[in-house]
């Protein structure tokens, strides 16, 4: 529990940087781009403070180092120069003199506090190791978390290099793997976390408790702050609405009418 505490106190004081760094820039576009170095301030917290962990739990913590690494690197470039993210700014215009405080807990503690929990599989890996772990959850766990890496990253790519053309602006994204998903890459990310959640079920003596975290996310993902905010900015355009009227919302499917799918 004492190493639960720290990583938690070291993730709360890594989410007050980033809140200042916000605060001297104006710009909460930082909480996006700090939010996958959370996952590794909280992971490598608790990884610091354990003792002698297997060689399992070392290679499980390698997966959310690299999707947190290259998420942050991905963010910072898309944002880089650019104004605050929309949906910060209507939150700065709305929130009005209670900005700075609502902003500290809403933004930031809220994002540490998924943070804990999205990562709890791979935290109860490194605290609570099984005494006879399944070498097949966590190989089978992997190869989950290797197919959403390539949902997410190449997605990113795709719509990156698409994006990137001016020739593109104003249009819809419907090539690649974006033909078969609305939202590939938000796919992927929930791939990744129940592939670390199964192989974290291998290796743990709780495993049950750390399949919270892929549910979490992706419920976040569906109805929250990922698929709805996203989508709303497009309503009313035709070009949208005929891509949504044959392309699944969220599991990669071939196009037809799948406006009432997942």
């Amino acid at each position: 529990m004492e190493i639960l505490v720290i990583s938690v106190l070291a993730l709360c004081g890594y989410m007050t940087f980033l809140f200042t760094l916000s605060v001297v820039f104006k710009n909460n576009g930082i909480a996006d781009v700090g939010y996958g170095v959370a996952f590794l301030v909280l992971i490598g917290t608790a990884l610091v403070q354990s003792i002698s962990p297997t060689i399992y739990a070392l290679l499980l913590c390698v997966l959310p180092f690299v999707w947190g690494i290259r998420l942050a690197v991905r963010i910072f470039r898309k944002n880089y120069g650019k104004p605050e993210d929309f949906r910060y700014k209507a939150w700065r215009d709305a929130w009005g003199k209670s900005f700075l405080v609502r902003s500290f807990f809403q933004v930031y503690m809220l994002q540490g506090t998924v943070v804990c929990i999205v990562a709890l599989p791979v935290v109860l890996a490194l605290i609570y190791p099984s005494n006879a772990p399944s070498i097949a959850f966590f190989a089978v766990g992997c190869l989950v978390w290797a197919v959403g890496f390539f949902f997410e990253s190449v997605g990113d790519y795709q719509l990156d290099t698409f994006l990137y053309k001016k020739e593109n602006k104003g249009k819809i994204m419907t090539l690649g793997l974006w033909k078969y998903s609305r939202h590939p890459n938000y796919f992927g990310e929930s791939m990744m976390w129940f592939g670390i959640a199964i192989a974290a079920s291998g290796i743990t003596s709780v495993p049950i408790l750390g399949f919270v975290s892929p549910l979490l996310i992706t419920f976040l993902l569906l109805k929250v702050s990922g698929v709805p905010m996203l989508e709303e900015r497009f309503k009313q355009n035709p070009d949208w609405e005929a891509y949504a009227s044959k392309t699944s919302v969220f599991v990669p499917l071939p196009p037809k009418h799948y406006s009432t799918l997942l």
